[in-house]
């Protein structure tokens, strides 16, 4: 098995911060397998089929109010829209009672919705961000019919600005949509999602200028390039120390190809450029230790497996690892 510091192109430093982590989890995780509770439960992020759901080549379509059922009928209780999916029915309130219904009938808890491509919260201009707030307002109206409790954006600004500026532009964005969120009793959650936003400090600091109390971080386990151009790296294991005070209600759990050879626990990227490899209980261990016990969203990205085959993989190491650390 390869050490749980391992990262392809670089060679990040174990902390003492990560041996904290390590020695806090233990009485945590003990204490759920004493009261029978699990420490984590496990949803699907819709994300996982995203070749189907958005009919791409050689793919199998599969429609939006399938969703629910999948995820059922994979043993998965709770799930994690994503806003492309439907982008055409955010206001449409037949359509999202249908959703809604569908989930019920299957058992299944509708979490949050994925908001992508509605403009940038740290646009530079005034104009520009007061509109993109006000675009995302129909998917914090459409969160609260399904039941979600959140929704999940990107903190983009103009990258050519100063990154203390692109913060305080960002900031304003979010503070403003979280006064909107607060009013529907809605999350406007974050997402490591490339470039500064997939810098742990960077993206703290943004959260304590924001200022709110609905304000928070989604964190994804494998987005940590801040420029995929270059091969540039946040260490994931630092970053998801710094995320965790500033967690809601989700974690997002990137999977990439398993068995690879790299250890049971141990999900790989092997795209050019994008390598990258991820040790699931060495990260598990830091979310439990910061006294997280929300669900974690499988996210599947690989190649190796078809994607229904990638979720029940990445289902399984959850499973093996939250029984490893119960034991712990």
């Amino acid at each position: 098995m390869k050490s749980s510091s391992h990262l392809p192109r670089r060679s990040f430093i174990t902390t003492s911060l990560a041996l904290g982590a390590v020695a806090a989890a233990a009485p945590l995780t003990r204490a759920a397998a004493a009261s029978g509770t699990e420490s984590f439960k496990i949803s699907l992020a819709q994300w996982s089929l995203n070749k189907r759901f958005l009919k791409r080549a050689g793919a199998e379509p599969l429609d939006n109010l399938e969703f629910a059922r999948i995820a059922r009928s994979l043993g998965i209780d709770g799930i994690e829209y994503v806003n492309q999916m439907f982008k055409d029915k955010a206001t449409d309130r037949a359509y999202l009672g249908e959703m809604k219904a569908r989930a019920a009938s299957e058992g299944v808890k509708s979490l949050l919705i994925m908001v992508d491509g509605e403009g940038a919260l740290g646009a530079p201009d005034e104009a520009a961000r007061a509109k993109t707030v006000e675009n995302h307002l129909k998917w914090l109206d459409a969160a609260a019919v399904l039941g979600c409790h959140s929704i999940r954006v990107n903190a983009a600004s103009d990258g050519k600005l100063p990154a203390s500026e692109q913060a305080r532009l960002a900031a304003d964005g979010l503070h403003r949509l979280c006064v909107e969120g607060d009013k529907r009793g809605l999350w406007v959650v974050v997402e490591n999602h490339g470039g500064l936003s997939s810098n742990g400090k960077w993206l703290t600091d943004v959260m304590k200028r924001a200022d709110h109390k609905r304000v928070g971080i989604l964190p994804d386990f494998g987005n940590f390039y801040t420029d995929r151009q270059t091969s540039e790296m946040y260490n994931p294991y630092q970053g998801l120390r710094e995320f965790m005070p500033w967690v809601k209600e989700a974690v997002s759990a990137k999977a990439y190809d398993w068995d690879t050879g790299a250890g049971r626990f141990y999900t790989e990227d092997r795209r050019e450029k994008l390598e990258m490899t991820l040790d699931y209980e060495r990260l598990l261990r830091i979310v439990l230790a910061a006294g997280y016990r929300g669900y974690v969203g499988i996210e599947y990205e690989g190649a190796k497996h078809s994607e229904i085959d990638g979720i029940k993989r990445t289902k399984q190491a959850l499973e093996d690892v939250r029984a490893v650390l119960a034991r712990a």
